[in-house]
């Protein structure tokens, strides 16, 4: 096994938070030869340092075998159920229920390189060509859900592709935040979304006297939240070939993050 060469590499006692929540080895054909740790310490150092799947230094695993790691577990929804298995434990460490009752969304567009792919577009008021990244978060910044869209995507649409598995999946969830943006037919489709136990939307406005940047109520977790995506360099555009990597490429971001919260606690 490698020793711990790079910073993004998991610490001991990370590694002991997150392996029992990883995969077996399925019965029959091949046995896995990989060691897990060091495929998840590929896969932080890709997604920190921004390099290409080729360029993962030789003390690494195979680019190919890590690659297939992150492709199968994505296809299997491992990103984004270890995602929710974490996010309950630093919830409960921090004196919350598992389960929120309070969110807020918002969206951010981001730029993408010259490589094809689905889902890209223009955002005209952001003038950002590119795709557009939709996550609903915690009242503490923590993911709950993310979806990746053609960056010309109306908020209020990419809203629906989180909001609808979160309402159906969470049925403490009573209340989301969310801007000016989202204002409209929306609110009335939110409150639709169970016969029972509503769900609401409410729209956080700027005060008319207010000038120049404000920092908004319950606005500003969802931004801080996207700040700590954006600390990986992998983040600073959408490199992905196909928006649902990239959507997984958040959910591993805040892995990486609750990790060394949990670390340390």
């Amino acid at each position: 096994m490698r020793i711990q060469s790079y910073p993004s590499d998991l610490t001991n006692r990370e590694w002991k938070f997150i392996r029992k929540y990883l995969p077996k080895a399925k019965p029959g054909g091949r046995p896995r030869t990989l060691q897990l740790r060091e495929v998840l310490d590929a896969l932080f150092y890709l997604l920190r340092s921004g390099c290409a799947w080729r360029y993962l230094p030789h003390d690494f695993p195979k680019w190919k075998s890590v690659y297939h790691y992150f492709w199968l577990w994505r296809k299997e929804g491992v990103w984004q159920n270890l995602n929710k298995r974490l996010r309950r434990i630093v919830r409960r460490r921090a004196g919350r229920k598992a389960q929120p009752s309070a969110g807020i969304i918002d969206s951010q567009s981001v730029k993408t390189t010259e490589r094809g792919g689905p889902e890209r577009g223009f955002d005209a008021g952001k003038l950002v060509k590119g795709r557009k990244r939709h996550i609903l978060v915690d009242t503490i910044g923590l993911v709950w859900q993310a979806a990746v869209t053609a960056a010309s995507t109306q908020d209020r649409d990419g809203a629906k592709l989180v909001l609808q598995p979160a309402a159906t999946e969470h049925k403490r969830l009573k209340l989301v935040w969310a801007d000016g943006a989202y204002a409209g037919a929306l609110e009335a489709w939110v409150k639709a979304l169970r016969p029972t136990n509503k769900l609401r939307l409410e729209i956080v406005k700027r005060a008319p006297e207010q000038k120049g940047f404000v920092v908004l109520p319950r606005r500003w977790v969802v931004e801080r939240t996207f700040s700590w995506v954006g600390r990986n360099r992998r983040m600073s555009k959408d490199y992905e070939a196909i928006p649902e990597t990239s959507e997984n490429m958040i959910y591993l971001s805040m892995i990486r993050l609750m990790l060394a919260r949990l670390a340390k606690a």
